[in-house]
Formats: structure tokens, sequence, C-alpha cells
């Protein structure tokens, strides 16, 4: 899927080009949205394939219910009993529920499984479908749900999962890089000698170190996902402390990252050099490092997360040099996500000219 990223891009970076020249060969740009919608783009295109247009709608109703449902509600959050009363809020999450469900299912069915293009696709939702297929002979049941119930479910766990969080990360990568010139310049280097100012392909991307380093430094910092949630399924003990069966166990991310006596007294910096020689080599303990989670339920789009993430970085970094914008203010926060509550704006120019 690598051409499928590389061609999301492009429609982002000629944007971009055209602001530069306007702007006179240098302009202030606000990335969060450009990267949200490359990113959306990516995961429509993987999911639908040739059909990846109807992502887009469902992508609006379930960026609105990603809204909805991130909204603070600390009665919600102690009793869980509001979650079933029609109030206004609540309504507003059913509604956009049921017109996903709508457009995941009719997207579904407007797959031509005969000879048509579809059916020579590779993409998510033809897997889906083929998963639900065979949904009658034990793929989902026991569990309560139906083969429709399997396909809306994974989609939306797909879409989740695999659109903001890369474009966030992205959008950390560029921070930083914008922050730590030479690490930008080291970037940059690399990607020139590897591409020769083409795209990016799959052989290249493999020998990106500098640009690897830079993404789990990055993901080290302000890894996407706050916490890792875990339920006892049992009475164990961990640790001096009894755990009984049914509890529910909330691993702080960003605090393991951080802790000093596992990354050093440079816990807090920049420093892509510590995965130099690898995850295992970086911290004293490194099943502390957890950006993708930890252990057998480690997030299955890892790797898709970390070429797209090379893709767009590595594009973006042949084309365009870039500092941190005196109108950013530096305020992380929690939306389902950790992202930037006040976007990211940089300061851009084509390189060579800047």
């Amino acid at each position: 899927m690598v051409d499928l990223m590389v061609d999301s891009a492009v429609p982002m970076l000629k944007t971009w080009e055209r602001r530069i020249e306007n702007g006179g060969g240098r302009t202030e740009i606000k990335i969060d949205e450009d990267l949200k919608n490359y990113s959306a783009d990516v995961i429509s295109r993987a999911s639908f394939g040739s059909s990846f247009f109807k992502g887009k709608q469902i992508f609006m109703k379930l960026y609105e219910l990603k809204k909805a449902v991130s909204k603070p509600n600390l009665l919600v959050e102690i009793t869980g009993i509001f979650r079933h009363i029609p109030t206004r809020s609540n309504r507003e999450v059913w509604r956009l529920n049921r017109e996903i469900r709508s457009l995941i299912l009719q997207a579904a069915k407007d797959r031509d499984f005969d000879d048509g293009q579809s059916s020579r696709e590779n993409n998510f939702l033809q897997t889906i479908l083929h998963s639900a297929s065979v949904a009658g002979n034990g793929y989902c049941s026991g569990s309560g749900r139906n083969a429709e119930d399997f396909v809306v479910d994974n989609c939306k766990t797909i879409y989740f999962a695999g659109h903001e969080t890369t474009a966030v990360s992205a959008t950390w990568c560029l921070l930083l890089l914008a922050t730590h010139q030479e690490w930008q310049h080291r970037a940059r280097a690399e990607a020139a000698e590897l591409c020769s100012g083409k795209p990016p392909d799959a052989q290249s991307l493999l020998k990106m170190k500098t640009l690897a380093m830079v993404i789990q430094e990055a993901l080290r910092l302000y890894p996407p996902g706050a916490v890792v949630a875990r339920e006892a399924l049992e009475d164990l003990k961990l640790g001096t402390l009894n755990l009984p069966k049914g509890i529910n166990i909330f691993i702080p991310v960003p605090t393991m990252h951080l802790d000093p006596n596992i990354w050093g007294s440079d816990a807090a910096e920049f420093r892509p050099e510590r995965f130099e020689h690898g995850v295992l080599n970086a911290c004293r303990l490194p099943q502390m490092y957890m950006p993708f989670g930890v252990g057998p339920r480690t997030c299955l789009g890892q790797n898709f997360a970390i070429i797209e993430l090379k893709i767009v970085l590595a594009l973006i970094l042949q084309r365009f040099c870039f500092h941190l914008s005196t109108n950013y203010r530096h305020s992380p926060t929690l939306r389902l996500i950790v992202e930037p509550e006040f976007g990211v704006d940089l300061i851009m120019s084509k390189v060579g000219l800047n």
C-alpha cells in the first residue's frame, strides 16, 4: 500500500506549495487538519479500495461521534447511569451510530463479488467481508454477534484506531523536527539520499533509520493513547496489590515513557539517538515503551502506521523546510488521544529557498 499512501499525500503537498508561492516563498501553515485529511484519505483507500470516496462520508460522521463521546461528563464516568438516558448528547450519539452503521453496511452491499473490480481488490473491507461470510460457521457465534455487527464493528475500529492517531503522531513529529533543526537536517539528508527526489518505495522505507528514530522518540514523548487498559480475568496478585477478578487496570503510558529511573535524567528531552540500537536498548526496561500497547493485544496496525508516518514525513522533508511559528501555544490535551489543543503552526518554505 506504499503507492496508495504516496498518492494520498500529493494533494496536501501541492496545496502547501501553492500557499508558499502565494506567500512569496514563505508562509505560515496550520498543519493539523491537512494531516488529518491525508490520514483519512489513506485509511479510506485502504479500507474501501476504489470506493474510498464513500469512506469520506463515514469519516465525517465518525469525527462528529468522537467529539460527542469525548465531552467530559463526570457523572457518566463515575456511575455510567446517564449513558442510557435519552439526554440531548446521548440522542446525538445514538443518531450518529445509526447513520454510521447504515453507511458502512451500504458500502458493503455495494461491493460486486462476481467479476467486478472490487472482487480483485486487496483492502480491509474485502477482508472483513470474507471473514464475516463464514460467520455462520462459527466465526461470530458464541458472542451474540451477527455478520452485520461484525462488519460494522471492525470498520469503526479501523477508522478510529487508524485515522487521527497517525495524523496526530505526524503532527508531533513535525513540531519536534521544527524545534530541533539538527534532526530535521539529518532526516532530510537521509530522505534525499535514499529517495533521490522520488517518492519513497518499500526498499527505501526499510533503510530510513534516522526517520525511524525520530518517530520512535516522538511516540515516546507524545504517545497517542494515554492509557493501556486491562481487566483482571481472575483474582491475582500484582506486586504487593491483591486484584479481584473483574477489576480494571489502567496503565498511564506517558508516565511509563517519562520515568527518569527507566529512561535516564534526560527522559523529558527529545533525543532520538536513544533508539539508535532499537527499542530493546533504548531504556532499562523496554517493556515500558508502549505507544502501540503491549503484549498479545499490541495494536495490529503498528506497521501500517509506521509506514504511513515515514512516507508523509519523507515527502514533506524532501520538499519543505519549516520552523515553529511564534503563534504556537504548547498545550497537549487528551481528547480520546493526546493532541495539540490549539493546533501546530509552522513557518514553511521550499527546500533550497529558505
